[in-house]
């Protein structure tokens, strides 16, 4: 699609959504993977299990409830903010500072959220260490979706009335197609971002996450698609 195409189809949208793990940061800042790191040792901690069998029960947790803290809670009664806290102790100086996004972002007509399964502290540390933060209106964390991730449709009717977002005038950018089947069916414009230079067909993407027809976009490169959208040289 060209860039013209592609900011006649933006042209309605004030209200921009975006996720943050592997979204507005890149996907090859593998900030995850210092998260990925933490949750194990703390399931081993709590269970005390070695750590490949913590590792089992993260993965499993996560699969059956969408996050391992919503699998943690449901079995093991675990304090949230003890969690949160904890597997977001790391180093955010992994992500480098991106101008070019920042500019892109900040360009954009109308309001702009940061929509996350983490919550706002490490929201706030990762988006400030991109350059980033100043240019949203607000963050919605998993903390205000009373812990319940995306893609529970509950937590997206949460987001919207808090904010009044008028979802025929939104648009919402994500890394896992999943999440943006409700965003879809409530009139929202859907993005997704993948990694650069991502090897696999857009179909197979969709086949593999289950997205079918929800994606309107997609695209390696965030800060080339927003300044196609306001009109910009990618």
């Amino acid at each position: 699609m060209t860039s013209s195409a592609i900011a006649a189809d933006f042209t309605h949208v004030r209200e921009w959504v975006f996720d943050l793990d592997n979204t507005l940061y890149p996907h090859h800042s593998n900030l995850f993977a210092q998260i990925d790191v933490k949750m194990t040792a703390y399931v081993s901690e709590l269970l005390q299990l070695p750590s490949d069998e913590a590792r089992k029960v993260q993965k499993d947790f996560y699969q059956r409830y969408g996050t391992t803290l919503q699998g943690l809670m449901a079995n093991h009664d675990v304090d949230p903010d003890d969690f949160l806290e904890k597997v977001h102790d790391i180093d955010y100086s992994w992500i480098d500072p991106d101008p070019r996004l920042g500019d892109a972002i900040k360009a954009l007509p109308g309001r702009k959220f940061i929509f996350t399964n983490g919550d706002r502290g490490h929201a706030e540390r990762a988006a400030r260490q991109l350059g980033v933060l100043d240019h949203f209106d607000d963050i919605f964390d998993v903390v205000a979706a009373d812990l319940v991730p995306k893609p529970a449709a509950e937590t997206y009717d949460k987001f919207r009335a808090l904010h009044r977002v008028d979802c025929k005038r939104a648009a919402m950018f994500e890394d896992l197609a999943r999440n943006l089947t409700i965003p879809k069916s409530l009139g929202m414009r859907t993005v997704l971002i993948v990694p650069n230079n991502f090897k696999p067909t857009f179909s197979e993407i969709w086949e593999q996450d289950g997205a079918d027809d929800h994606i309107d976009h997609v695209t390696d490169d965030l800060a080339g698609f927003l300044n196609s959208v306001t009109g910009k040289p990618a």
